[in-house]
Parts: structure tokens; sequence; C-alpha cells
């Protein structure tokens, strides 16, 4: 007898596009979980810069992923898509639908499509890789790995340094380019993804984005800014928002300066994720006044005869 077939409704889409208020209501109704898929809300110390659910979205579904970590963790997208791999097959045993939430691209392609397998880096070269960063900043990353890796340079994310610094990484451990590791192959999965990005016009999503900074400021992100101040060096605090906020703790910029400069850099990264999402392929750009489970079934059937 044939199993069920089983599917992973990804909902992705831009900052500030709607997606968890999209994910708990389709969550709802199917009577299912949401994983989180955004890179930084796996963070506890940051909820209100990495706009997490609150504690009352978190009682309208099951969530999973939210606020598990500490920032002093080691994480990384294989090791997310292992532990996202393993709940979803015990969240199958009772359900037939989950739904896997989020902004970050690598991260959900890790879970619907697996990862590249690449070679392990020394210590040390991490850490040249990491000083490289910290005593010349974004530019000079830019520039090594657009010099070893042009092919990949060409398409990564150059304003994101872990990205950048991984496939650099990679370069100095082998000799060879980060490409020559990407064979791009899907792995088999016991689901059926159906992908859903959420697409608004683009003043509608910078308002939303406005607004949004504007509600974290008065809901105290400054606060929450200057009690990780200390550790500001740490990976999952190299993202927009606290990064401005810090240099306004240096006296680099005054508050309404700051705010206005993560606004844009807010947009502008709002603007790559949509990128990503359009040229990664599969992905069914949606209104989210058009998501409902009608668009959902239908979706899934077109899936069951492909």
């Amino acid at each position: 007898m044939l199993k069920p077939h089983r599917y992973l409704i990804v909902i992705a889409g831009p900052t500030a596009s709607g997606k968890t208020a999209a994910a708990i209501r389709i969550a709802q109704a199917y009577t299912c979980a949401i994983l989180s898929a955004d890179a930084r809300q796996f963070y506890k110390e940051m909820p209100i810069g990495t706009a997490a659910p609150d504690s009352i979205e978190l009682q309208q579904a099951p969530h999973h992923f939210v606020g598990q970590l500490s920032i002093h963790d080691q994480y990384d997208a294989g090791t997310f898509e292992q532990e996202t791999i393993q709940l979803l097959e015990q969240l199958y045993l009772q359900h037939t639908y989950a739904v896997l939430c989020g902004g970050s691209g690598l991260f959900i392609k890790a879970v619907t499509d697996g990862l590249d397998v690449l070679p392990d880096v020394p210590l040390d070269i991490r850490e040249q890789v990491r000083v490289l960063y910290s005593e010349h900043g974004l530019t000079r990353l830019q520039t090594e790995l657009a010099s070893r890796d042009p092919e990949h340079y060409a398409r990564v994310d150059k304003h994101n340094p872990q990205r950048l610094m991984r496939a650099l990484e990679i370069c100095l451990a082998t000799g060879k380019t980060y490409s020559e590791f990407r064979a791009g192959n899907p792995v088999a999965r016991s689901f059926i993804p159906i992908k859903i990005c959420l697409d608004i016009p683009r003043n509608e999503l910078y308002d939303k984005i406005e607004q949004r900074v504007d509600a974290m400021m008065q809901a105290g992100w400054v606060e929450e800014a200057k009690a990780l101040y200390p550790h500001r060096h740490l990976p999952a605090l190299q993202t927009v928002g606290y990064k401005e906020l810090f240099d306004f703790f240096d006296g680099q910029y005054s508050l309404e300066a700051a705010t206005a400069l993560i606004k844009q850099r807010t947009r502008n990264y709002a603007k790559r994720q949509l990128t990503w999402f359009r040229n990664t392929g599969g992905y069914h750009m949606v209104h989210p006044r058009m998501l409902d489970t009608q668009l959902i079934d239908h979706l899934a059937q077109k899936m069951d005869h492909t």
C-alpha cells in the first residue's frame, strides 16, 4: 500500500512581507506545526531585532527553531538541515503537512534540496579568514573571493559576510574554487515541498519595512542592542540593524541617522531576498492576500502529477 503524500509548505519572502502571520494562518488551517527558517530568529537574545514571533503568536500554532540557541552557539545550514529533517520525520507521523517559514534562502534550500558536501576547513584557515574580515572589512572579503572564485562571486550575496567567508575558507583550504564543490543535484526527500514566496508591490513592502523598524525601536530595540554590544564580534550579530546600532553606541551616527540607515539597508536586504527566491526556481510568487488553502491544495495536486 502506498504511503500518503506528505507536504512541506514553504512560506518564504523578504523581510516584513507578512510571513509569520501567513504561516500561522496556514498552520491553523492544516492543524500542523511551523518550523522557522530565519537564521537570526534562532537566537534567544535578539527577539526584537529579528522580529521573532511574540508570545501571542507562539501560542497560535506550534513553533520550532525559534529562540533555541544562544548567540555564543556555533550553528550552520548543514546542522539546521539535519535537525529539521529529523524533526519532520517525527511530525509526519501525526500530520500530512508542515510549514517551513523564513527568509533565509540557504537554510530553506538545505531542507528542500540538501546541501553540497563540502570539505572540512582547518581551524587556522577559519581564523585567518575571520581576522581578514575583522581587520579589513567586507570589501576585502569581496575582493579576495572575486579573485579566487569569480563564478561563485557573481551569484553570491555580496553583502553577507558569512557567505563570503565560507566560500573563501574553502578556496584557501583546498586550493580549488568553491564552485567546484557545488554539485547542485537535489537530494531525495520523503515529502513534497510546495514553495511559496510572498510578493507584494515594492512601495507597499518598503512602507511595511519603515513601520516595522519604527515599531521595533518603540519596543526597546536600542536597549536590546546595548545589552549585546559587548558581544558585537560574534557572527550572530553581523546583521542589519545591530551593526548600525553598535556604530551609534560608538558615536559614529546619531540615533536618527542610524535608524534611517537601518531602514535603507533593510530595504536593500529585502530586494536581495526577492532576487534569491525568484532566481532559485520552483517558487510560486503570491501576494499574501491570495494565500489560502484552496491555492495550496491546487499546488499540491499539481505536484502529485509531476
